[in-house]
């Protein structure tokens, strides 16, 4: 679900900016719908590219801890054995 949830995110924000742009031309809401409908999957897709940087942060950040434990068991190890 926090996909489903960061993509409507991005998406209703890319929806009120749209409007929010045409609001300060002083056009009418439904004056282009399709640029509007544009508008908000682009941002709904920058909101799925987020989630998947994400969790490839997360995944690098686990991968990173786990070689800086074994660093620091293998320097314990060889500092017990002196």
């Amino acid at each position: 679900m926090p996909i489903l949830s960061n993509v409507l995110g991005f998406s209703l924000f890319g929806l009120a900016s749209r409007l929010g742009q045409l609001s300060i031309e002083h056009r009418k809401l439904t004056s282009n719908p399709a640029a509007t409908a544009l508008c908000t999957a682009v941002f709904g897709y920058a909101g799925y590219w987020a989630w998947r940087w994400d969790e490839r942060a997360a995944v690098i950040l686990a991968e990173k801890r786990a070689q800086i434990e074994e660093h620091k068991a293998k320097r314990a190890a060889t500092a017990g054995a002196q």
